[in-house]
C-alpha cells in the first residue's frame, strides 16, 4: 500500500509538472523561453525580410528571443497549416499573408483566417496600372472607356493568376463590368518587358516593381488600386481622384496570428509585444526605407478586414475563372 500511495502522489507531481508548463503558466511568467515565428515563404524574400526586422529587438519587448523559421511550398499553405496547427501554447506565432483569402476559394486548402487567433495587421500594399509612355490612354477612364467599347480586346499583363496583382486588376475590371484579356507572365520583369515591348497593353504591379521605369518617363502610371494614396507616389491618383467609387480595394497584406486555443492572458501579452516591436524606430525606418506601407489593426479590425476581402474576392475570383 505504501508503494502503491508513493507510485501515486509521483504520477500527481508528474501531471501538475506537465499542466504547469504546457498551461498553467502565470501571465506574469510568460514567455520564458524563446518564441518561434513561422514564416511560409523562403528566407531572403519579402515577407522573410519583414519578419526578421520586425523581430529583431523582440527581447526588449517580451524578454525573450523571436525565431524565424521558414516552412515553405504549396503557395504558403504548408506554412501557414503548420502555423495554425502548433501548440496552442503562446510559444509559436505564424506569418499570415494574401494568399490565406484565397486558399479556399480556388479550392487550394481548406485553411482560412477563420483558422487562428488573429494577433494584429502589419502591412497593406497596394497595385498600380500602367502603360507605356506612348500608350493612347492618359488616365484610367481612357482605359475603361476603351476596353468598355471593345470587349476583351485590352490585354492585362500579370504576374500569376489567382495573386494579389491579378486579382487587384480584376476586382476593380469586375466593378466596372469590363472584360479584360488577362495574360499571366513568370514574374514582374517579363511583364514590365512586355507592357514595354507592346505585347501586352496595360500592366499591373507594385510601385516598387516599377518606380524607376516611372520615374524615367518609360511607363505611364493610371491609377493606384486603392482609396488612399501611395506613400511612395503620392502624385499617382487613386481610384477614388480617377472618379471611381470603390469601397473595398483587393490589397496585398501580412499579419500575425496564433493557433486556436491560446490563453487569453498570453494572447494580450503577444499583443502587446509585438505592437511594441511594430512600433519600434529601426523597425519603422526599415519599413521607410524598402517602401513597405505599414498599416496596424488589432485583432478585430484585422478580423473585420479578411472578412471584407472574402466578400470581395468570391466575385472577383469567380470572373477569372478560379473560383471552385
Amino acid at each position: 500500500m505504501k508503494k502503491m500511495a508513493l507510485l501515486l502522489a509521483v504520477l500527481l507531481l508528474t501531471c501538475a509538472a506537465v499542466f504547469a508548463e504546457g498551461q498553467g503558466e502565470g501571465a506574469s511568467d510568460f514567455p520564458n523561453k524563446d518564441l518561434t515565428l513561422i514564416v511560409p515563404w523562403s528566407a531572403g524574400g519579402g515577407t522573410d525580410t519583414i519578419a526578421r526586422a520586425l523581430v529583431k529587438n523582440a527581447d526588449q519587448y517580451l524578454g525573450v528571443n523571436v525565431n524565424v523559421v521558414n516552412k515553405t511550398g504549396g503557395q504558403g499553405v504548408v506554412g501557414m497549416s503548420a502555423a495554425s496547427t502548433s501548440r496552442a501554447d503562446g510559444y509559436t506565432v505564424g506569418m499570415i499573408t494574401f494568399g490565406l483569402s484565397t486558399y479556399e476559394l480556388m479550392g487550394l486548402a481548406d485553411l482560412s483566417y477563420e483558422d487562428f487567433e488573429l494577433l494584429q495587421l502589419l502591412n497593406q500594399s497596394a497595385a498600380v496600372l500602367y502603360v507605356k509612355a506612348d500608350s493612347q490612354w492618359d488616365t484610367l477612364k481612357d482605359l475603361i472607356d476603351y476596353a468598355k467599347a471593345n470587349p476583351g480586346k485590352v490585354s492585362l499583363g500579370h504576374t500569376g493568376a489567382g495573386g494579389d496583382k491579378h486579382l487587384s486588376a480584376a476586382s476593380f475590371a469586375t466593378e466596372q463590368g469590363v472584360e479584360l484579356n488577362y495574360v499571366p507572365f513568370d514574374g514582374a520583369a517579363p511583364a514590365r518587358s512586355a507592357v514595354l515591348g507592346g505585347h501586352v497593353d496595360v500592366g499591373v504591379a507594385g510601385i516598387a516593381e516599377i518606380k524607376q521605369l516611372y520615374e524615367a518617363g518609360e511607363v505611364k502610371v493610371l491609377c493606384v488600386n486603392n482609396v488612399v494614396e501611395e506613400p511612395a507616389a503620392p502624385e499617382i491618383p487613386t481610384l477614388v481622384e480617377a472618379g471611381y467609387d470603390i469601397k473595398a480595394p483587393v490589397l496585398d497584406w501580412r499579419g500575425l496570428a496564433l493557433p486556436k486555443g491560446v490563453p487569453a492572458e498570453r494572447v494580450a501579452i503577444l499583443e502587446e509585444g509585438f505592437k511594441k516591436m511594430f512600433d519600434d524606430p529601426e523597425f519603422r525606418a526599415f519599413c521607410d526605407e524598402v517602401g513597405l506601407v505599414l498599416v496596424y489593426e488589432d485583432a478585430a479590425g484585422f478580423e473585420g478586414f479578411l472578412s471584407n476581402m472574402e466578400d470581395v474576392l468570391t466575385p472577383t475570383i469567380e470572373s477569372v475563372g478560379l473560383l471552385k
